[in-house]
């Protein structure tokens, strides 16, 4: 499956489903049906997207306990890390090296390039999945 059979999924709070997902709940998807990773939902662990402290902290113990590795490298399917306000807690796709898939409120999921103004200067890390080293 291709990267574009993810764009234009509606944006939906806490959602995890084609029907509607927000960044976390993309991420899961892609893994899901093509990679065939099965990623935590995080169900009950935050209320709303809007509660960045604690997306963050749930984003820094899996990059640290696993199972997220950081990496320098970006291939297709790492997980992009940005920030939002002060906490690194908006999560991306790696299409390629330039360009990465999101999902962002207001709008459905869409690819653009990592340069784009509105996350250039965002950017907090890549990482990459245990079961993809």
């Amino acid at each position: 499956m291709s990267f574009s059979g993810f764009v234009g999924i509606p944006y939906a709070d806490l959602g995890r489903t084609r029907q509607g997902a927000d960044c976390y709940g993309l991420l899961r998807l892609v893994y899901a049906e093509a990679l065939g990773i099965e990623l935590a939902s995080f169900s009950g662990a935050y209320g709303t997207c809007a509660e960045h402290a604690e997306i963050a902290a749930l984003m820094a113990d899996e990059a640290e306990t696993g199972p997220w590795r950081p990496i320098e490298e970006i291939a297709p399917y790492d997980a992009l890390l940005f920030r939002v306000g002060r906490f690194d807690c908006h999560v991306a796709i790696a299409v390629d090296a330039r360009r990465m898939l999101h999902a962002h409120a207001r709008s459905s999921s869409v690819i653009v390039p990592r340069s784009d103004r509105a996350w250039r200067d965002r950017f907090a890390g890549a990482y990459r999945h245990e079961a993809r080293l």
